[in-house]
C-alpha cells in the first residue's frame, strides 16, 4: 500500500529499461540504488524487455501484448532511465530489441521525445562506455532528448555500495550529482 500511495503523489514517474536479464545483474542493482538518490516526487516502473519476441516487421500491425505492455509503460512515463552492461563494446541484444519492438511501426514510437539518462555498470576499468556512446547514437535517432552530462561510466568494484545495497560513500557524491542533472533534465524536457 505504500508503494501505491508513494506512486499516486509522484508527479513523475520514469519507465526503467534494464539492459541485462542475469538473475544478478550488477545494472539491476545498480537502478535499484540510483532510485533511492531521487526526490520524493519520482517513482519507477521497471519494464521488462525478457518477454518481448524478437523484432520483426512482419509484426508492426499486430503487435503482441507483450510489445503494447511495453509501449503504454514508456508512453505513460515523463522520462526513460536505461541502465545497460556493454557487451562486445556495444548495447546488448536484449535492449536493442526492446527499443526495436517500442520503436515501431514507423511513425507510432513510444521513445519519441522522451527525456532519457543513461548510465551503466561494468567490472571493466572503462565501465560501459561503448555501449553508452552506441545507445546514445539510437537515442539521437528516436527523438529522446538525452542527457549529456555528465558522463557516468561506473566500474563495478569494492565501496560503490554500502552494506545494506545503497550506494557506498565514495561514489555518493558522484552519482548524487548525476541523478540531480537528470532530475533537472526530465523536469526541462517532460
Amino acid at each position: 500500500m505504500t508503494g501505491l500511495l508513494e506512486r499516486f503523489m509522484a508527479q513523475f514517474n520514469i519507465v526503467v529499461v534494464v539492459g541485462s536479464l542475469r538473475k544478478d545483474s550488477f545494472n539491476a542493482k545498480l537502478a535499484k540504488a540510483l532510485e533511492k538518490l531521487f526526490p520524493a516526487e519520482f517513482s519507477f516502473t521497471h519494464a521488462r524487455i525478457d518477454d518481448l519476441p524478437l523484432y520483426n516487421q512482419d509484426d508492426d500491425a499486430q503487435q503482441s501484448a507483450q510489445v503494447k505492455r511495453l509501449k503504454g509503460e514508456i508512453m505513460a512515463a515523463q522520462g526513460v532511465l536505461f541502465v545497460t552492461p556493454e557487451y562486445n563494446r556495444s548495447v546488448p541484444g536484449v535492449l536493442q530489441n526492446a527499443i526495436d519492438n517500442a520503436s515501431r511501426p514507423y511513425g507510432k514510437s513510444a521513445w519519441d521525445g522522451k527525456p532519457a539518462g543513461v548510465i551503466g555498470v561494468s567490472v571493466g576499468p572503462i565501465g560501459t562506455a561503448m555501449a553508452q556512446q552506441h545507445l546514445r547514437n539510437t537515442l539521437a535517432y528516436l527523438n529522446m532528448p538525452t542527457l549529456g552530462q555528465p558522463e557516468a561510466f561506473i566500474q563495478n568494484k569494492e565501496g560503490l555500495y554500502d552494506a545494506a545495497g545503497h550506494i557506498g560513500e565514495t561514489s555518493l557524491k558522484f552519482l548524487q550529482g548525476w541523478v540531480d542533472q537528470y532530475v533537472a533534465w526530465v523536469k526541462k524536457h517532460a
